[in-house]
């Protein structure tokens, strides 16, 4: 079952940044939050096989670096 909400305002296709800026959905800002989110799953993924202790150490330092 699909729950929709109506908010009434529309959002003329803007998103807004911490601060209250709004900028399009389709900005540069915007675009480059979804890749670095991508790649931060990406290496989580990778951290979460079989590798050695020195390399996991790495990914976890390169994740908190990325969020």
């Amino acid at each position: 079952m699909s729950l929709k909400i109506y908010t009434k305002t529309g959002d003329l296709g803007l998103t807004s940044l911490i601060g209250g800026t709004k900028v399009p959905k389709s900005h540069l800002r915007i675009e480059t939050y979804g890749t670095v989110d991508e790649l931060n799953s990406y290496v989580g993924l990778i951290r979460d096989q079989a590798i050695d202790e020195n390399s996991r150490a790495v990914l976890i330092e390169i994740q908190d670096r990325l969020f």
